[in-house]
């Protein structure tokens, strides 16, 4: 019979008497090693708080599995004592997916840290759930090729991270979202099985497509500990640009003119002025441009010659045109460049005095101006202490919504606001970080009835005692 009681907002249950939890943890170190066995509260702590300091829970154990076989283990012991269990991988997510709230055990993946095979023929990398992405970008670029997906908590988050968000990133606009390059996956069910879709080939069609249904399903379906990922060819020349804009029309219009002059895209991004006032305050850096301007768009592009000179000759155009306001161009990848669209996160961390509530939605592209103004009327009026700070990978419409300062009885009002305002411009609620616990009061926004009772009925397939993640994507 399981030893638990029930938890206290209906989710799965966890064990409750000392003496059955000493049984159990006797049972989880027979299996991964008594020191990968975490129960000690300084040694959990990193394990039981999100990245953006809102979400604090308790756990009772963090375990940390070696390979498949242990976290099979793993999950069958915990099926058995009715134990619920929270996935995680470098805790980088920002809506509370991977934290732990009532006891539940934490399995973390750190230790599934091999990179099993880079193939440059087929251009495929295989490797453990936990390994780091920066890790991997670096392991595929010895072969000459890239990973595909690239984020500013790429030294920390992990492959199986990005696949159970199905993570977009700066480089999506080329090579789509983590799903798009996802060949196969190991995974452990609930119950301890474990099932392989392992093939390097980009044709096989056979059924249902099981890595991609795994692909941002925040943990809750099974535990991906193996990945293949289809890597890409990476440009041999690139340029980036920082163009200061009056509107986003105007960046859109630079986007097609250098789509227009043979140029591709490699990544577009947009900040607000008040982002980069915000990024340059608290980094201590120069404004990149002579003059302020409403938004000022990054964009690094490749070509087949010379990126920078044909850059040159667009930008010529547009100053003539009243499209571009200010730029600065620089060859290459440009760090300095790119420093001020990657230091919004942590400035808008650093200058609120509250947690950054951080609402990462999509918009239709045609409605994004009169998303951003709306938003920031209705703030104005309704929220007058709140800062926002947009800024995002917006020409695939993503935007991140950062609101600074917002009083803790408050958030839950805001949230709903911004995401009300969202759904009223043809949005999406999560543009790439999941619907974790922060948005799961809307999710209905987003899918309708009959669409959430399917996905509640896939979940009970894979899951039928919600052991896995069970605060994340409830339906009803």
């Amino acid at each position: 019979m399981p030893l638990h009681h029930d938890t206290d907002d209906g989710s799965a249950p966890v064990p409750a008497a000392d003496g059955e939890w000493s049984a159990i943890h006797d049972g989880l170190a027979a299996i991964v090693g008594r020191a990968h066995v975490l129960t000690d509260a300084d040694m959990v702590a990193g394990f039981v708080t999100d990245w953006t300091g809102h979400w604090h829970g308790r756990t009772t154990a963090v375990v940390r599995p070696a390979d498949t076989g242990e976290v099979s283990a793993v999950l069958a012991l915990c099926h058995r004592a009715g134990i619920a269990v929270v996935p995680q991988g470098g805790n980088t997510g920002l809506v509370g997916g991977s934290i732990p709230m009532n006891g539940e055990v934490v399995l973390s993946t750190t230790r599934l840290d091999r990179i099993e095979e880079v193939d440059p023929v087929g251009r495929t990398l295989a490797a453990g759930a936990g390994v780091r992405v920066a890790a991997a970008q670096r392991a595929a670029a010895e072969h000459g090729l890239a990973l595909g997906t690239d984020l500013a908590s790429r030294e920390s988050a992990t492959l199986g991270g990005i696949v159970s968000t199905n993570a977009g990133g700066v480089a999506m606009v080329k090579n789509g979202s983590t799903r798009s390059r996802l060949l196969g996956v190991e995974a452990v069910l609930a119950d301890g099985r474990v099932v392989t879709r392992w093939t390097p080939l980009t044709k096989d069609n056979i059924g249902y497509d099981l890595p991609g249904l795994l692909a941002g399903a925040e943990g809750t379906l099974a535990v991906i500990t193996r990945v293949l990922l289809r890597l890409v060819l990476p440009a041999r020349t690139t340029a980036t640009v920082l163009a200061g804009v009056d509107t986003i029309s105007a960046a859109l219009t630079l986007r097609d003119a250098i789509s227009a002059a043979g140029l591709t895209l490699e990544a577009g991004e947009l900040m607000t002025a008040d982002g980069l006032d915000l990024v340059c305050a608290q980094q201590g850096v120069r404004r990149p441009l002579g003059t302020r301007t409403a938004y000022t768009a990054l964009f690094e592009v490749s070509g087949p010659a010379d990126p920078a000179t044909a850059l040159v000759e667009v930008l010529s155009d547009a100053d003539s045109g009243g499209i571009v306001v200010d730029a600065v161009l620089e060859d290459g990848h440009a760090p300095r460049l790119w420093h001020y669209r990657e230091g919004h996160t942590e400035s808008a961390a650093a200058a609120s005095s509250t947690p950054v509530v951080k609402l990462d939605v999509a918009v239709p592209l045609p409605t994004m101006q009169n998303f951003l103004d709306e938003l920031s009327a209705l703030l104005h009026d309704d929220f007058p202490t709140v800062r926002p700070i947009c800024f995002g990978h917006f020409v695939d419409g993503n935007v991140h919504v950062n609101l600074l300062d917002v009083p803790a009885a408050r958030r839950d009002e805001v949230t709903d606001a911004v995401l009300q305002t969202v759904a009223r411009h043809g949005g999406s609620i999560s543009a790439e970080h999941g619907i974790g616990r922060a948005k799961l009061a809307w999710i209905g926004l987003g899918r309708d009835a009959v669409d959430r009772q399917i996905m509640a009925a896939v979940r009970a397939a894979f899951d039928p005692d919600s052991i896995l993640n069970p605060h994340v994507l409830r339906f009803a």
